[in-house]
């Protein structure tokens, strides 16, 4: 069995390549025995050769990928999971120090490596070298096979299918253009791009978790507004969050410069600058970057909230005589969310945290309507968004930044942001402090005030704890005087 030292990248001095990665001379010795034949294939050389830091592994393995791949886990003490039992596939995690380490293995899907290599998607994807080769003080480059152009198409930033039948094959391979496009800022080449709009409605055949997936990789990117635009352009961003399409050409008051659905795209690409700025922050950027569940990032689903917070509004659209008014619109949008999030399959805590978002998002706006917001109206912000307070106050800057119609004063958003940036410094100050000691529980309410379990219950404990918070009362007696006036 490997250290688990052994498993962190190597940053210091270049090294040989099994000296970087141990694990790999294990996986050598386990596949030598049983006789297979092993190739490095794919994203791992294609991020070596970028320069990249890697921490996914992909190997093609003549037969048995399964088994090996059960072998190996067991070898290196990780958790082993098949992935696709009629296609061989099957894969090993490793957590060490915060770092997630990631091995696929498969059995070749042609007749041989060469046929198998000229199945796969992108030429940038087709390189590979044969592991059992490899030794000690070898460098990975000298064993490095390129027979589809890879490294031209690296060297010039192209996205190329391997052949015409590559969406065919696999429809998810549409969505992964554009994760790879959104990752590494490449352009997808003209034919490519031509056959993907001829091929995109075969994307109805692939389980949303897949594409869900590569939805993310595309929002987990630091500039994913270009990417997910482009990809509304061509309708592949409806084939699969077919909602989006009631925000199309619902134009807006006179604070808007853009209808709803220009507005999102716009936000989102608020958003990014908004995390831009504050990548200097440990604080706000450690927040950020928090995972959700299912291994996505806050920051990711932020975005997401982006493109959907508005979708209640072309249900509650009024125009008046004086103006357009969506009252409510964030209610409404929080049930169609809701929808959203279940059809992506999100998990529940993703799916509550991007509905928060959604109906809280006008918050802070209601907020910087005074030139100082009372500490009662901050509180209850702060109570009700709960951990989410920071990613509303991030979405609420970059919504106001997209929101530039002949209504909108420069004045009135520098106010918003000064009382943005504001509340979340006050937020990770509070987090820092002692949470302060409750005066009054439901078992108070039972022994001192004889009083049976009941809704009426939430509101009084909501009622101490906001008066607590705001220096009115601070002793148990003050809580139970309180406690008895909002029962009468």
């Amino acid at each position: 069995m490997i250290n688990d030292q052994s498993l962190r990248l190597c940053d210091a001095q270049p090294m040989s390549f099994l000296s970087q990665y141990p694990q790999l001379k294990i996986l050598q010795s386990l596949a030598r025995k049983r006789s297979l034949r092993i190739y490095l294939v794919g994203g791992f050389l294609r991020d070596h050769y970028l320069a990249r830091s890697v921490t996914d592994f992909d190997f093609a393995v003549n037969k048995g990928a399964i088994l090996l791949a059960k072998a190996f886990a067991d070898a290196i003490a990780g958790a082993f999971v098949v992935l696709d039992q009629e296609h061989g596939c099957g894969r090993v995690v490793k957590k060490v120090q915060g770092t997630v380490w990631i091995f696929d293995f498969a059995d070749f899907r042609a007749a041989s490596l060469k046929k198998d290599i000229a199945s796969r998607d992108f030429t940038i994807n087709t390189l590979y070298a044969d592991l059992l080769k490899i030794k000690d003080g070898d460098n990975i480059a000298d064993f490095i096979v390129d027979e589809q152009g890879a490294k031209k198409d690296l060297k010039n930033k192209i996205i190329r299918m391997v052949s015409p039948k590559a969406f065919k094959d696999d429809p998810l391979r549409l969505m992964r253009a554009y994760s790879l496009k959104s990752n590494f800022g490449f352009k997808i080449e003209k034919t490519t791009a031509k056959c993907i709009k001829e091929e995109f409605k075969g994307l109805r055949a692939v389980s949303m978790e897949r594409v869900r997936e590569e939805f993310f990789k595309i929002l987990s990117a630091p500039r994913s507004f270009e990417t997910v635009q482009e990809m509304d352009r061509i309708g592949l961003l409806a084939m699969f969050m077919p909602q989006i399409t009631i925000m199309y050409d619902v134009h807006q008051g006179g604070y808007h410069h853009l209808d709803v659905w220009n507005h999102s795209l716009e936000v989102l690409r608020q958003f990014e600058k908004v995390m831009e700025e504050f990548k200097s922050d440990p604080q706000v950027l450690g927040y950020l970057q928090e995972t959700m569940g299912s291994n996505h990032r806050r920051f990711s689903l932020i975005k997401l909230a982006a493109l959907l917070h508005d979708i209640g509004k072309p249900e509650t659209k009024k125009v008046e005589p004086t103006r357009t008014s969506f009252h409510g619109h964030e209610h409404v949008g929080k049930n169609i969310t809701r929808l959203i999030g279940r059809h992506l399959k999100l998990s529940v805590r993703e799916r509550h945290m991007v509905e928060d978002l959604v109906l809280y998002h006008l918050r802070p706006g209601y907020l910087s309507n005074f030139k100082v917001p009372s500490e009662k109206s901050v509180f209850r912000f702060f109570r009700d968004a709960k951990d989410e307070v920071v990613s509303i106050l991030a979405l609420s800057l970059a919504d106001q930044r997209a929101t530039r119609g002949p209504l909108t004063t420069e004045e009135d958003q520098e106010h918003h942001q000064k009382i943005c940036v504001g509340l979340i410094k006050r937020y990770f100050q509070m987090k820092t402090k002692v949470p302060a000691v409750k005066l009054l529980s439901g078992d108070d309410l039972i022994k001192k005030l004889k009083l049976k379990p009941s809704p009426l219950f939430a509101k009084i404990l909501q009622s101490v704890q906001e008066a607590q918070a705001l220096g009115k009362i601070s002793t148990k007696q003050e809580a139970l005087a309180l406690a008895a006036k909002c029962i009468k």
